[in-house]
């Protein structure tokens, strides 16, 4: 059974070469698209499950984003693939008894669709000359924007969205980001750049300054960029400490 594990195992790192490659931190990412009329019920859910953590204490983490569409992502770092294979709730639920799986249920009834993935940031693409962090204080505010690529033009977006950094670094842009890669269990392929600002007014000030600094070249490099995409979407969203969890 170990020996079928390994195989398993090497066979995803072999078909995820490119994203391994990106990346210097995974994530677990858990995604709850969830009803609109059911918005307040779940987070009232989750505050009650953060609660019911912070008294058994699993050895577990997250933040929780939520976009503009309701996806409420909840973001786990890993160390390894080993990570998905731990029960890291069970000594919780055990002791919690039914009240645990009663929690889950009422979960279900807020959302249609829930899916995980792995996220990989790439350091080579992130640009924030100041250190890399997920928070940052008083930024909790979020722009996402998904570029999506087929299989033969991953490479190709790759280099384009290197090119889009030198530039920023080059103009010392005020704007950082950082970027991830789609990873295991994903439904396509995609780079993920996550914006931080204070709320909307800030972003779009940010924003407008920035554009005045890029000047013209701006138009070509990221004209290049969407050459390699395959589909491109902007969300706006948030960071919600209220959600999230630290037990580590």
């Amino acid at each position: 059974m170990k020996t079928l594990k390994s195989i398993v195992l090497f066979a995803i790192l072999l078909c995820f070469g490119f994203n391994v490659s990106l990346a210097q931190q995974r994530y677990q990412v858990h995604v709850d698209e969830v009803k609109p009329s059911m918005a307040a019920e779940y987070e009232q859910i989750s505050k009650e499950f953060i609660e019911a953590c912070k008294k058994h204490k699993p050895e577990t983490s997250w933040i929780t984003a939520v976009t503009s569409d309701l996806r409420y992502m909840s973001v786990t770092p890993m160390e390894n693939f080993a990570d998905l294979d731990k029960n890291i709730y069970e000594g919780m639920a055990k002791a919690m008894g039914d009240d645990f799986g009663k929690l889950f249920e009422r979960f279900n009834k807020c959302y249609d669709s829930h899916y995980d993935y792995v996220l990989n940031l790439s350091e080579s693409l992130t640009y924030m000359p100041d250190g890399i962090s997920q928070t940052q204080e008083g930024k909790n505010n979020r722009r996402y924007y998904f570029i999506h690529h087929t299989p033969e033009n991953g490479k190709n977006l790759y280099d384009a969205i290197k090119a889009v950094k030198e530039l920023f670094a080059s103009k010392n842009s005020k704007m950082y980001y950082r970027v991830y890669h789609s990873g295991f269990g994903s439904k396509d392929n995609f780079f993920l750049v996550a914006v931080s600002s204070k709320d909307d007014v800030d972003h779009a000030q940010m924003s407008k300054a920035n554009d005045a600094l890029l000047g013209e070249e701006a138009g070509k490099v990221f004209g290049n960029m969407m050459k390699y995409a395959s589909k491109f979407e902007e969300f706006s969203g948030s960071v919600r400490p209220d959600l999230g969890y630290s037990g580590n």
